[in-house]
């Protein structure tokens, strides 16, 4: 039996994530494989597939997890090393439920799992989390039937060819391309999607260490971007790719070393959609610029709004028939692929769009940098009753200010006046309230942030 509280300090919003024999452990996992099949065969479901990051922690997690799964009559398909949309790309193609082994850009002591349904659907707290947490709880019950079985598949070359499919980059004009793959799992599946584009790679960091001996594998913060803004520099790079330790997301640096927004990349690949099918609708989260929605109104499409997190998006993908959706976070999700997030295909979008005209990528984004803002600031605080006690705080400070306030997901504040706005929402994966703010210049989102925070961490 285990803790309520032990289990749902692991078991989040929508993933398991912890500390690798702290909070959680092969005994954890294995029973956690063992809940997640039940609810699979509850659902009619007899088959998962199986990937894992290079954390050295992951191989022997991810075989747990199918001991417990196999224990409870699901069969499981090990397509071993996996960036995590390359665990979508099994559990679309092979349409079976995905479990994959990774705690993305988290530092080399946590590991945890993404799980998802067939077609990559997803398994989020409302969506099957919360069954599993209670049956961690309250212990799973034997299963009297007959085992599952175990194979094994190598997919990695299917899943290149695949996003190529979607992406032709064969008949761009050649690109110089830096790649920061920060020991994650990029330097694993960037040689075999970009093999034989006429592309030029640069790499950094391809080789697999989940130690990050370099630096973390979270190009969200800025510190992390460093060394490819030098290096795309040095190497005379059109463009920089960097990709976090899964290599579900990607962040892009333009020829001057200079970090392109994630917004603004939303807004790119949004307009190449609606050229390509007009009047479709377009996810994005409420944390992205408002530039993103503008492009999506001026290029005839529909915008619809969400809260952060994987989960939400690609149930409201579904929900609304999106054709893509995107996230300030550098998540970026596809109707083609299972309207799961990939990083890489979000790339080639890019590659294909610099390589399709004869402008610098500085220049060729500027259109879409409408307003500055400050990304994703973080305060560690004590408890939700501390960030729900800071959050109020700030509410009043602006209560003279405030043109409207929407609670989708935190507290969405737009300031009278001004197309400012500010975001201040509690992290569903740490114990950290978080701060974006958007304006029309720098030191309008600077005198914000200041104010803002001041009051936070007072």
């Amino acid at each position: 039996m285990r803790t309520r509280e032990s289990v749902t300090a692991v078991i989040k919003a929508y993933d398991v994530r912890g500390i690798v024999g702290v909070e959680l452990d092969a005994d954890f996992i294995r029973e956690t494989g063992a809940a997640f099949a039940r609810l699979m065969r509850s659902e009619g479901e007899d088959t998962v597939a199986i990937g894992h990051d290079m954390r050295d922690s992951s191989p022997g997690l991810a075989q747990a997890f199918a001991e417990g799964a196999i224990a409870q009559g699901l069969n499981v398909v090990h397509i071993g090393l996996a960036s995590t949309d390359g665990l979508y790309f099994a559990s679309g193609t092979l349409n079976c439920a995905g479990a994959m082994f990774t705690a993305s850009h988290n530092p080399a002591e946590y590991n945890g799992i993404k799980l998802c349904r067939k077609g990559a659907r997803p398994v989020g707290q409302e969506t099957g989390l919360a069954t599993i947490i209670d049956d961690l709880v309250n212990g799973v019950p034997d299963y009297d039937g007959e085992k599952g079985s175990l194979s094994e598949k190598d997919l990695l070359g299917a899943y290149a060819a695949y996003l190529n499919e979607l992406v032709d980059l064969s008949d761009i004009r050649p690109l110089k391309v830096a790649v920061d793959a920060a020991n994650g799992m990029g330097g694993f599946t960037v040689p075999e999607v970009f093999k034989g584009l006429p592309l030029e790679i640069e790499p950094l960091y391809f080789e697999l260490d989940g130690s990050f001996p370099n630096h973390e594998a979270n190009p969200l913060e800025p510190a992390n971007l460093v060394d490819l803004q030098k290096f795309v520099v040095e190497t005379g790079a059109d463009i920089g790719l960097a990709f976090d330790g899964d290599a579900d997301r990607c962040f892009v640096v333009d020829e001057n070393g200079d970090p392109v927004s994630p917004s603004a990349v939303c807004a790119i690949v949004a307009e190449r959609y609606l050229e390509q099918k007009p009047g479709s609708t377009v996810i994005h989260n409420l944390i992205t610029s408002k530039s993103v929605p503008e492009v999506i109104a001026e290029n005839g499409g529909t915008a619809v709004r969400t809260r952060v997190g994987h989960s939400f998006i690609k149930n409201e993908m579904a929900n609304h028939g999106a054709v893509f959706g995107g996230e300030h976070s550098a998540h970026y999700y596809f109707t083609e692929f299972f309207n799961a997030d990939s990083g890489i295909l979000a790339a080639m979008h890019v590659l294909a769009a610099l390589g399709g005209q004869d402008q610098p990528l500085s220049e060729m984004m500027a259109q879409y940098n409408r307003y500055a803002a400050s990304g994703e600031l973080n305060s560690r605080l004590a408890n939700a009753e501390a960030q729900a006690e800071r959050t109020q705080a700030v509410l009043d400070a602006f209560a003279d200010r405030t043109e409207s306030i929407d609670r989708l997901d935190g507290v969405t504040v737009e300031l009278t006046g001004t197309p400012a706005w500010f975001n201040v929402r509690a992290s569903n994966t740490e114990p950290l309230l978080r701060l974006n703010v958007e304006a029309p210049s720098q030191e309008e989102v600077d005198a914000l942030v200041e104010e803002i925070l001041g009051i936070i961490r007072a």
